[in-house]
């Protein structure tokens, strides 16, 4: 007979069993909801930026911890300096707390200075037990719990972003605000800190701590050999029963900090004035007092400022009179890159004073934002994606010069940014910033325009920093050029502005006759020339992907020079050849492709010459030579085979070619390219975006043979900015299962376990592919508003009953149907609405 004792500890035994196998997933197997909070394993690398756009920003943590302070014009992933809030509860045990969750175990070993043990950090302060977060974009929301403090804890982090008003939405500040609530029966008498080492100090000199109101400011001075260092970042509260300790202890080894601690612990105002030099650290301290049920929230405001940069890029163009660019009047007034808030504000006090006097409306403008996004009934998978790439826009991937044009990198490195010049061709791709700040996006289609295009109408894909006319000795993005006249033409609707039409146009031609005759020199209307594109090769021959930009730009500039009486009938020529040619030659009954060619074009192919690689390599090349020059995709499947046409949706522009073929080519991306495991892929290239068990979009498939020995460089990643549009597309046309099958499985690699759930990264950090997420929303609900025709578009896929965001160059506010009727609800500014198109058919509001 089996002893009661005997069956408890079998099923005990079982029970160990079961948790192991679920512990062991690291919560792969454990659903997040999306849009939801994230708890336990993912919050592992919840990392949420806080700044400006162009200006900087920090990371609010998951646990609430502060990381990625990027202040100094310049990414800086694992900058994690010692700074921390705390609480400290008098006559509890245990009552003396870092307002953070615990520390995740990727940093104890194994981020940078943990095998020297994490000195110099606060990893070995107490902390809360659990710890939660629920990104609201801008706001991200912590809640902190631990049985020892009796306090119900919410940190709120957030700065303003507030779509139409650009200049409030890049100022180098940030706040976080931490509300106490007395959950118990007694009186509670708190101290809340604010400690941080000076992690502005650049060298052992020049460094210090200055006093600002109820605050201190971290420090650095330049120096004739390096101004770029000269900078300070200030923390300070609203309230003025704070106390300031200026200069934490100076002594050896660990004394600062163990002293700070003990102040903390011990609830002690440590009352110190500044001091000349340099300083470890400074805190700051409020009194608390909270009767029962009562509550108070103590507003944590940041602000920094480093006016000055080393940063240039792009080859300057030579003067006769002189060769050297620091004398080349040509190029810019601007030696290096200032920052538009330089320009704006003389000094890191400016800034705070601003902060200080407008906060308040900041923050109710940035909320009325924040509450109209997320008042919807579009799927959570969908509104987690747009609003975790929208962090894009406070990253240092986006940089904002001195006179408030908009430059940006690719992404961002660790320690600088990647692929400068706001790339043409990536940038093609993110759809956020026309919508909800377009005068910055109008601005980076005038510097290609007007700046990077020269007299023959090659632009460089790649804008010089200070923004100036730069050399062009590289080929023109085929991509990238034409991309750049479809959005020409969707910044003319989304502004209604005719007369900047009137001002970009002979460019806009310009550019459009260079791209015919550089790629189409026999007027086919497709690409045959070898030409550049964003996979970083040339294609030989037409194909789908670079052609359908081609179909998109002649369309769009055919719309563009009938608004101004201009001759279109080249390129309406051009247009009707192209569709032939793109449905009937590019197309092989399932999707579209491309025919490698190197015979009878102006382009010479030079084959490889084995040499170099040894007679063993010599059948190998010869195989090479046959296939054609390398790089290409052939018959492939490519997600981005018909990119151009999603744009030219985007854009306002509708179907160029048959919409069945559209969906076929979709349907096939969908079925060929979409894995749900990648274990058994093989990837040489670029891996980490998606491995492993992880699912993905892959870039290429061949599923009817013909995959090439070397393919284009990408061809086996997974990059979400073309996960995105394809997902986008498919919901465009009517696929909204399989549209939001590619968005779930991409967004179930960012859960926050092993990836950081709003930092989509490819070529860097915050990549700006990846805004191509805010074409979702169009892509569910056809939501467009064209300013020139003053016509509200809905065509929903989602039924006759959603609710939507919509921004415009005058507004933003809630659009939808109730019952298959439209309504509008502008929540701020104003939308000019005289025509109302509902699935083609006009309705009233």
């Amino acid at each position: 007979m089996i002893k009661t004792t005997q069956l408890f500890v079998f099923f005990a035994f079982l029970v160990l069993i079961a948790l192991t196998k679920c512990t062991t997933t690291k919560d792969h197997s454990i659903k997040r909801n999306y849009n939801g909070p994230y708890s336990g394993s993912h919050l592992n690398r919840v990392a949420f930026p806080i700044g400006g756009i162009g200006a900087g920003m920090v990371c609010l943590e998951g646990t609430g911890a502060i990381s990625h302070v990027s202040v100094r014009n310049q990414p800086e992933v694992f900058n994690e300096p010692c700074t921390f809030a705390a609480i400290s509860v008098k006559g509890v045990e245990n009552g003396a707390k870092i307002l953070e969750g615990p520390v995740p175990d990727w940093k104890i070993f194994g981020s940078p200075g943990s095998g020297n043990g994490a000195s110099r950090t606060s990893y070995g302060l107490p902390r809360f037990e659990k710890p939660q977060f629920l990104a609201r974009f801008p706001f991200g929301h912590v809640t902190l719990e631990d049985d020892d403090i009796p306090l119900d804890i919410r940190i709120t982090g957030w700065s303003p972003f507030i779509p139409g008003d650009s200049d409030n939405s890049s100022l180098p500040v940030g706040s976080l605000e931490y509300c106490f609530k007395n959950t118990t029966d007694s009186p509670v008498e708190a101290v809340f800190s604010y400690n941080a080492k000076n992690f502005m100090a650049k060298n052992r000199e020049g460094h210090t701590i200055k006093s600002v109101k109820n605050g201190f400011v971290l420090w650095q001075d330049g120096g004739d050999e390096n101004p770029h260092n000269a900078g300070g970042f200030a923390a300070f509260l609203d309230d003025d029963n704070a106390v300031i300790d200026h200069c934490w202890f100076k002594g050896g080894w660990w004394d600062a900090l163990t002293l700070t601690w003990n102040n903390i612990k011990e609830g002690i105002l440590i009352n110190n004035p500044p001091v000349e030099g340099p300083c470890p650290g400074a805190s700051l301290f409020l009194p608390i007092s909270l009767e029962p049920g009562e509550q108070k929230i103590v507003r944590l405001m940041f602000a920094w400022y480093v006016p000055e940069t080393d940063l240039r890029t792009g080859q300057d163009i030579e003067t006769e009179s002189s060769s050297d660019p620091a004398e080349t009047a040509c190029c810019s007034e601007q030696r290096y890159h200032i920052p538009w808030y330089a320009a704006r504000f003389k000094s890191i006090y400016d800034v705070v004073d601003y902060w200080r006097l407008n906060y308040n409306t900041l923050f109710e403008n940035t909320k009325l934002f924040s509450d109209t996004f997320y008042d919807t009934s579009l799927p959570d998978e969908v509104i987690e994606a747009v609003a975790a790439n929208l962090t894009i826009l406070k990253s240092p991937t986006v940089q904002r010069q001195h006179d408030g044009r908009l430059w940006c990198w690719e992404g961002c490195s660790d320690s600088r940014g990647c692929c400068s010049g706001s790339c043409t061709h990536v940038w093609n791709y993110a759809q956020a910033i026309p919508h909800l700040f377009p005068d910055l996006e109008r601005s980076l289609r005038e510097t290609e325009f007007f700046v990077s295009q020269d007299e023959r109408g090659h632009q460089v894909f790649r804008s010089g920093l200070p923004i100036r006319p730069i050399q062009h000795t590289f080929y023109a993005a085929s991509d990238g050029q034409l991309g750049g006249i479809l959005k020409a033409y969707r910044e003319w609707r989304i502004s209604g502005d005719n007369d900047w039409l009137k001002k970009m146009w002979p460019n806009v031609k310009q550019s459009l006759e260079y791209c015919i005759n550089t790629w189409d020199p026999r007027g086919r209307g497709v690409l045959e020339e070898p030409h550049h594109n964003t996979y970083d090769i040339e294609y030989w021959g037409p194909d789908g992907h670079c052609s359908s930009f081609y179909l998109g730009a002649l369309s769009a500039a055919v719309k563009m020079g009938e608004a101004l009486n201009d001759d279109v009938s080249k390129y309406e020529d051009l247009l009707k050849k192209g569709k032939q040619f793109f449905e009937f030659e590019l197309y092989n009954g399932e999707f579209f492709y491309q025919i490698i060619t190197t015979e009878g074009l102006d382009a010479k192919f030079e084959p490889l010459d084995f040499s170099a690689n040894g007679k063993g390599y010599e059948k190998i090349v010869e195989m090479l030579n046959k296939e054609g020059p390398k790089y290409q995709y052939g018959k492939g499947c490519l997600s981005d085979g018909i990119l151009g046409l999603w744009i030219a949706q985007v854009c306002g522009l509708g179907e160029i070619i048959d919409p069945e073929k559209v969906k076929s080519h979709l349907n096939a991306v969908y079925k060929y390219n979409l894995k749900r495991d990648l274990s058994d892929h093989h990837n040489p290239q670029r891996p980490a975006f998606a491995l492993g068990k992880d699912g993905g979009l892959l870039l290429c498939t061949w599923p009817n043979g013909g995959a090439l020995s070397i393919p284009f460089v990408y061809s086996d990643e997974v990059w979400t900015g073309i996960e995105y549009q394809v997902a986008s597309h498919l919901m465009f046309e009517g696929k909204i299962d399989k549209g939001l099958d590619i968005v779930r499985v991409c967004r179930d690699r960012y859960d926050g376990t092993i990836r950081n759930p709003f930092n989509d990264y490819e070529c860097g950090h915050w990549y700006a592919r990846a805004l191509s997420s805010y074409g979702l929303i169009q892509g569910l609900t056809g939501v467009r508003y064209d300013a020139v025709e003053k016509t509200l578009y809905i065509d929903s896929k989602i039924g006759n009953n959603f609710r939507s965001f919509l921004a415009t160059a005058s507004g933003f506010g809630t659009v939808g149907l109730k019952d298959g009727k439209p309504f509008v609800e502008v929540t701020m500014g104003s939308l000019d609405v005289e025509r109302v198109l509902v699935s083609g058919k006009e309705m009233t509001l």
